[in-house]
């Protein structure tokens, strides 16, 4: 064989290699505004009506990939996007295998209700219509996201956001106030997209104000493009019991207005965009993505009354719920997703175990059972009295880090 075919013929092989494996990002939004306006949920129990909008709900979805690893995250301005709608979603997706595919909620509590929550007149607000189309949306967005991967590198920080932005409702300091931040740039240097993963209710609004909203994650979406940070894209932490938005004013009073979603969502922004501004660029980041299913039994009264009447769930007889809890390696980060409301303490505790440089914590992601408590937690203060209502039961902290713990070790190290 002639050599200098050879050799032509070896350099375009690498040449191949080296662009299959190159490191790809993509991202895309869509709208999902309810047309006429719907009922809006904060939780379980019958929904608030709405008279007017404020911001846009949208579901938006990164996808990166890297050789045959492909994965997707997406988010939606939603309390939450239960399994059997997120399952819609992935049946949708040919181009990803289904257990790479994270879908998370911003828990906006000004956005219709998702889950179908019994309104104790024997329906619910749950819009079929509605739901169904936010599921061809999301499914859309992830597709076209797939579609527009482009060669991209990454930076990742983590710091402490600064400012007014949250705090914890039940014992003020009992909050993670670290912000991190997922950043991917085209060749030429612009940022394509700007992940934010930071613990907080979206709750300034609240449910009972008559107004749709994706209320703070809105106006930091909106400040981060108009920063030149790219898409926003967020994904809520470790932040139940109660980590919720700073909008306390003097005397006790609480500001519930568009102006302090404003406020918040930009700063919340700006914060984001301080910490990741002196990162060093990741060239060549590497990317794993794992998946595992993992069973938590259903002690709670409430808990169990709602499996057995929600859209989707296991039936009458069933004590147990089966969710997708995912890991990720990207870069230096790596990345877990809870599906649920864990409490500051869990989060603290699973971010020192994990083996990133970063370690991020996707909460209310590929389900959102509630909140999620240690057994010491459960039903031991009047303050906790909600929260363990509104949880699966005592063992779901103790199943779930344990669970998580074994993931992480069998796992490789982010790089």
């Amino acid at each position: 064989m002639n050599s200098r075919f050879t050799v032509t013929l070896c350099w375009l092989l690498i040449s191949a290699v080296s662009v299959l494996a190159e490191f790809r990002a993509g991202v895309a939004v869509r709208t999902v505004n309810p047309e006429p306006l719907l009922p809006v949920s904060g939780g379980v129990g019958p929904s608030h009506p709405v008279t007017q909008r404020q911001g846009d709900l949208t579901v938006r979805a990164v996808v990166l990939s890297q050789a045959e690893t492909v994965v997707a995250i997406a988010s939606g301005d939603f309390l939450g996007f239960p399994a059997e709608l997120g399952n819609r979603v992935r049946a949708l997706v040919k181009e990803i295998s289904p257990s790479n595919i994270l879908i998370g909620a911003t828990h906006t509590h000004s956005a219709p209700d998702c889950y179908g929550f019994p309104d104790g007149k024997g329906g619910t607000a749950r819009d079929e219509k509605y739901v169904n189309s936010v599921c061809q949306r999301m499914a859309e967005a992830i597709r076209e996201a797939f579609a527009n991967r482009q060669p991209a590198r990454l930076k990742i920080a983590t710091g402490e956001a600064r400012g007014k932005i949250a705090y914890n409702y039940y014992a003020e300091q009992l909050y993670d106030p670290r912000c991190h931040v997922i950043q991917a740039l085209d060749k030429a240097g612009t940022p394509l997209f700007t992940l934010v993963n930071y613990a907080i209710h979206p709750e300034v609004l609240g449910s009972e104000a008559g107004i749709c909203s994706p209320d703070l994650v809105g106006p930091l979406y909106d400040r981060l493009a108009a920063k030149g940070g790219g898409t926003g894209l967020f994904m809520n932490s470790a932040q139940g019991g109660m980590v919720t938005a700073d909008n306390r004013l003097p005397g006790g009073q609480e500001a519930r207005t568009w102006a302090e979603c404003e406020r918040i969502g930009r700063l919340l922004a700006d914060e984001a965009l301080r910490i990741i501004a002196p990162a060093p660029e990741q060239t060549d980041p590497s990317l794993f993505c794992a998946a595992r299913n993992l069973s938590l039994p259903v002690d709670a009264p409430l808990m169990r009354a709602l499996l057995r009447a929600l859209p989707g769930s296991p039936g009458p007889e069933a004590t147990e719920v089966t969710t997708q809890i995912n890991l990720v390696n990207v870069g230096t980060a790596q990345i877990l997703t809870i599906p649920g409301e864990a409490l500051p303490n869990i989060g603290y505790y699973l971010k020192r175990k994990m083996r990133g440089e970063h370690n991020l914590l996707f909460g209310l992601t590929n389900d959102a059972f509630g909140y999620i408590l240690t057994p010491e937690d459960y039903d031991s203060f009047k303050r906790y009295a909600y929260i363990t209502r509104t949880s699966l039961g005592e063992r779901t902290g103790e199943i779930f880090v344990k669970a998580a713990l074994q993931f992480i070790q069998e796992s490789p190290t982010p790089r």
